[in-house]
């Protein structure tokens, strides 16, 4: 990909963090488990990226390979680069990685009472952020923290900076977690799930204030879903994961309106739409494979409506089907 290019809107887009053939296995009693295989991604300057797919099709692991976060051993990272500023995150040191994570990369992840520590206020965690990273005093800190916890519109928010997380409703948590994660001001966040727990009207709030913080920040954003209908809202580009490896990658528009992986259409066809209210759901039959036991050429193939011989000898390869929009399928055209 070039190192600038022109997407849809005539936006010239600069990419900011560009991930390539990343390979993640997990080592665990029962054999080697592939978690991630060759995995391409491309994040832009100022772009959303949704990444969707079923529990189990490597979006986190991904994410957390990117950050170094996954736990070393079971797993190992075993091929690939992920360039940032110039850099190749897979390579630099424990204490560089200190240098970027929630500073210039923060992640949210999709229950924040498993990320937030019970033993400490709300104020105190955020202000451990500018303390490790700007080295501010603890008052100048805290202070700071409660300037966070305004910005993300938590009522309130000097009582709320002296309240336990389990003081607080699941939406305010949430809402403390972003304030966490862009206390630095990162020029990456990536959300992991973030709205799942929530109720419907909270996870509108989140999403919206999430837009409205990166316009105001003006960060790339990486959305990690199974929810179709969170990346429609918000997502620029998106990229379909199956079984630790990318199926269709496209915009919007690419996906929406004319996805050509099988997958991707089951995905769509799950999802309930209110301009069709009295179509019937129709879910993708079987389950996602284990990882270690993925059957014989395309992964999805024991699973797919369309599959056709060759489906079942050879993996297909990841091609391009139009401007920016690719698809790893070896059907030519789009049989719905």
């Amino acid at each position: 990909m070039p190192d600038n290019f022109e997407n849809i809107s005539g936006k010239i887009r600069t990419p900011i963090l560009e991930v390539r053939d990343l390979s993640v296995s997990f080592h665990l009693l029962e054999g080697v488990i592939p978690a991630v295989a060759g995995v391409d991604m491309v994040l832009n300057q100022g772009e959303v990226l949704g990444v969707v797919g079923e529990s189990g099709c490597g979006k986190s692991v991904t994410a957390k390979s990117v950050l170094r976060i996954i736990p070393c051993p079971p797993g190992s990272i075993d091929s690939g680069t992920a360039m940032f500023e110039d850099r190749n995150l897979l390579e630099l040191t424990e204490a560089e990685m200190e240098g970027v994570r929630g500073n210039k990369i923060s992640m949210i992840f999709q229950e924040p009472m498993t990320s937030l520590n019970p033993a400490f206020t709300v104020g105190d965690q955020i202000a451990e952020v500018f303390r490790f990273h700007r080295g501010m005093k603890k008052r100048e800190a805290f202070e700071r923290a409660v300037e966070e916890l305004r910005r993300v519109e938590i009522p309130d928010p000097a009582k709320r900076a002296r309240s336990y997380p389990h003081q607080l409703s699941g939406g305010m948590r949430q809402r403390a977690m972003i304030a966490i994660a862009l206390a630095c001001r990162p020029r990456i966040l990536i959300a992991d799930e973030p709205t799942t727990a929530l109720d419907v009207t909270i996870q509108a709030q989140i999403l919206n204030l999430m837009g409205q913080l990166q316009t105001d920040i003006g960060m790339s954003i990486i959305l990690i879903t199974h929810n179709l209908g969170v990346v429609a809202s918000i997502a620029d580009r998106v990229v379909i994961m199956y079984a630790g490896r990318v199926v269709e990658e496209g915009t919007i528009d690419d996906i929406f309106a004319c996805h050509h992986h099988p997958y991707t259409h089951g995905l769509l066809r799950s999802v309930p739409r209110l301009d069709r209210p009295s179509e019937d759901l129709q879910e993708i039959k079987g389950i996602v494979p284990k990882l270690n036991d993925l059957p014989r050429g395309c992964a999805f193939s024991n699973r797919c409506d369309y599959v056709m011989e060759q489906c079942r000898q050879r993996e297909p390869v990841f091609k391009p089907i139009g401007s920016g929009h690719k698809s790893r399928c070896w059907l030519e055209n789009r049989p719905w």
